[in-house]
């Protein structure tokens, strides 16, 4: 198969594979190093590299799940607070094995849009690099993730946008 033929497959297979579907195995250190890597590789104007990703896994995962569910539980009015949201978010973190927070870094070089699509692009890519390595991921966005500065040291100018939940499938 030539090359384009490969990506285009990849492409069209890609899919948000959620953490319920994974089997709890651990993803190898060079897959989960690749998939990584495969964000610095996303265009960005003026080589802003605006992408702030970290992983976490085993201890710091929890404490990432323990800090998400204190969040809703302390932003969520007692009317609309539901039990299950609140157990399903320490549920979806402990059946993944790596978690990946996505921010983004803005310079002020730049329209702060060019560097979230430029985000968004790196997280594109690692969701193509997972797909091609039976790795399933998706991204989610929970209201949560606007309250995570203090505990992912984010100075002023940046901004988490989502979490990137992998696992094996």
């Amino acid at each position: 198969m030539n090359e384009a033929t490969v990506l285009r497959k990849i492409i069209e297979n890609r899919r948000s594979v959620f953490p319920k579907d994974y089997t709890g195995e651990a993803i190898e250190e060079e897959v989960l190093e690749e998939i990584l890597s495969s964000a610095k590789f996303a265009p960005n104007h003026k080589k802003t590299k605006p992408w702030r990703l970290r992983v976490f896994r085993k201890e710091e995962k929890a404490q990432l799940g323990k800090k998400l569910a204190e969040i809703y539980k302390t932003t969520t009015s007692p009317e609309t607070f539901l039990e299950k949201k609140y157990l399903d978010i320490s549920n979806k973190i402990s059946k993944s094995d790596a978690i990946i927070t996505i921010c983004v870094n803005f310079s002020g070089l730049v329209p702060e849009w060019e560097e979230i699509a430029a985000t968004a692009m790196g997280v594109q890519n690692m969701y193509l690099t997972a797909s091609a390595n039976n790795v399933g991921c998706y991204w989610s966005s929970p209201g949560t993730v606007s309250h995570l500065n203090d505990f992912l040291n984010l100075d002023e100018n940046q901004r988490c946008l989502g979490l990137f939940y992998l696992g094996k499938v």
